[in-house]
Order: C-alpha cells, then structure tokens, then sequence
C-alpha cells in the first residue's frame, strides 16, 4: 500500500527505504504475528479485548520507531524534501492517521485468512463426524435388521415343521443361502441391483412355501442387467410386510410384487390384500419398515419417495429411488 500510494513520486533509494520498505516490514510483522501467534491465542478464544490492546500496541509502537527511524537516519532525505516542495505537507496527525489506517489491512487481512482457514477446518472436521454418525448409524440399522430377518423368517419355518417336514427342509437350505448373502455381501455401501433381484426372488420363494394355495403371489423384476448400484436390503421389509398383513388363511388372497428401472431410477411397487392384525398378534415388532424408513433417509436425502395407500380391499406401496449421482 505505501508503495502504490507513491506511485508518481519520484523513487529515490532513501525515499523508497522510509516510505516503502520499514512500512512493508512493519506491516509484515503484523501479519505474520497476528496469523500465527496473536489470532489463535486471543481473537479465537473470544479475549477480544486482549486481542485489540496488544494490536493497538503494536501499531503505535510501530508508528512511533517509524518517526524516530526517519528522525535519526533519514535527516538528509526530510530536509531535501521540506526544501524542494514550496507547499507545507500534511498535518502531522492526518500523516498518523493514515499510516494508523495502512497497517490496519494487514491486521484485517491476517484476521479473514485465519477465519477462513479456520472455518475451512471445522467444516471439514463437522462433515467428518457427520460422516461418521451416518456410518455408525447405517451400520446399527443393518445390524439390526439381519436378526429381525432372521428372527421372522425361523418363525415361518417353525409353521411348516408339522405341516410339512420336507418343505421345513428346503426352507432351511434356503435361508441359509440369504443368510450368507445378508452376513457376506451386504456389508457393501452399494451392490449392484441385479444381486438384490437374485436375493428378493430367493425370499419369495421362500415366503411362498408357508401360504396356501389360495394365496397367489407373482413377481416382475427387470431381467437384463441395469448396471445400477443400490444400497442392500432396502426392499425385503416391503415383501416381509406384505406378506405378514396380506395373506389370510381362510379366504382368496394376492400379492403382486414389481419392480422397474428407467434411467437410474428405480420403481418398486408391492400390491396384496389387506387383512389388518389383530391388536394382541406380537408377530413380528413393526422394526422393518421403521428401520426402511431412516436408513432411505441418511442414504438418499431427497431422493426418494415412499408412498402406502389403501384402495379398496388392496394395501398398495410404492418405493422410488433415483441412484444416479448429481
């Protein structure tokens, strides 16, 4: 700043020592104190007062070794000067005052680029344990859905052991290869789509094995390969639903499973009858859906859109996710 105030003016070396180089040195030491040493100790820890005293000082004690360092070494160069201008210069306390106001924008600069950069680390620091949080609690919601899964599914094979001892077998066999995706394969932030159509019409298969013949169950999933990655087990607790409230064991039910793909968006549609549970039937404890729920809101934050509705005797849900990245 002194320098381009004296732009125009000639540059002799004397001139340019006591105008341009003490000012620079002084206004770096201000700085550099300032970013290093006084902004930590003072202005963070909210010694505000501290913080100014010790700036104020600085400033002053600067502006005054500036007056005496052209008193005693720069003689020669202030007589020159007084002699070849025919004009009186400006009053000595305006010539402070600027200089006062010339090492305030090291202060202030020293002040913005601490603060920034301050503010630059607890953001990082804030996305950092936000991260964290949603991984930990991701992880506890998954966790908590393979005994829930597991616990729900023993429940249906135990139906069938004096029913009919061979399909308890094969449900056996069966649960045993979910669970060996759920405890192997699941543990993935993303896994493509195609693994999770493999492992739905797998659970199907088995939920089928438990319902009677008056229960028609279907399914439609996309056969080619989409390519689409998805978060695990975001499906099951809408299939374990349907099944828990949509089959009834004396009447004509029906439950129609589908899913669609289009552009990274993926459409999962479940329709079966509605036949409420009794309010003292402890079956199952309602964590499925309530675990759906917070895990699409930490993995797809205004993304996603689940919608349930009755219409007529029909129980109709809706789950669309966009998994493509913006």
């Amino acid at each position: 700043m002194p320098y381009l105030l004296s732009y125009g003016q000639e540059l002799e070396i004397n001139r340019v020592i006591a105008h341009f180089w003490i000012p620079l040195l002084f206004s770096a030491i201000i700085f550099y104190l300032n970013f290093f040493v006084i902004v930590d100790r003072f202005l963070f820890p909210k010694k505000t007062f501290f913080f100014i005293i010790l700036n104020a000082f600085l400033i002053f004690f600067f502006l005054f070794l500036k007056e005496n360092i052209e008193d005693n070494f720069f003689q020669d160069f202030v007589k020159n000067r007084a002699v070849n201008t025919n004009r009186e210069g400006p009053p000595f306390k305006m010539v402070i005052y600027i200089q006062f106001l010339s090492y305030l924008a090291p202060l202030f600069f020293a002040v913005a680029l601490k603060s920034t950069k301050q503010w630059a680390k607890t953001e990082a620091e804030r996305k950092e344990a936000t991260n964290f949080k949603l991984k930990t609690e991701l992880q506890h919601l998954h966790y908590q859905l393979q005994p829930h899964f597991f616990f729900n599914s023993l429940n249906n094979i135990y139906s069938l052991v004096d029913i009919s001892p061979n399909q308890a077998k094969k449900s056996i066999h069966s649960l045993s290869k979910l669970m060996r995706y759920m405890l192997y394969e699941t543990n993935l932030e993303l896994v493509p789509l195609s693994k999770e159509i493999e492992f739905l019409k797998k659970y199907i298969d088995l939920m089928k094995l438990r319902v009677s013949d008056k229960t028609i169950v279907t399914y439609n999933f996309p056969e080619n390969e989409t390519g689409i990655q998805i978060a695990p087990l975001l499906f099951i607790s809408l299939i374990e639903n349907a099944f828990k409230h949509g089959v009834s064991a004396t009447k004509e039910s029906s439950i129609d499973i589908g899913m669609s793909c289009t552009n990274g968006i993926v459409v999962f549609t479940v329709k079966n009858n509605n036949f409420p549970k009794k309010t003292d039937d402890k079956s199952g404890s309602g964590i499925g859906l309530k675990n759906l729920e917070k895990r699409l809101t930490l993995l797809y934050p205004n993304k996603f859109n689940f919608n349930s509705s009755l219409q007529g005797e029909s129980f109709i849900v809706s789950l669309k996710i966009d998994t493509s990245k913006k």
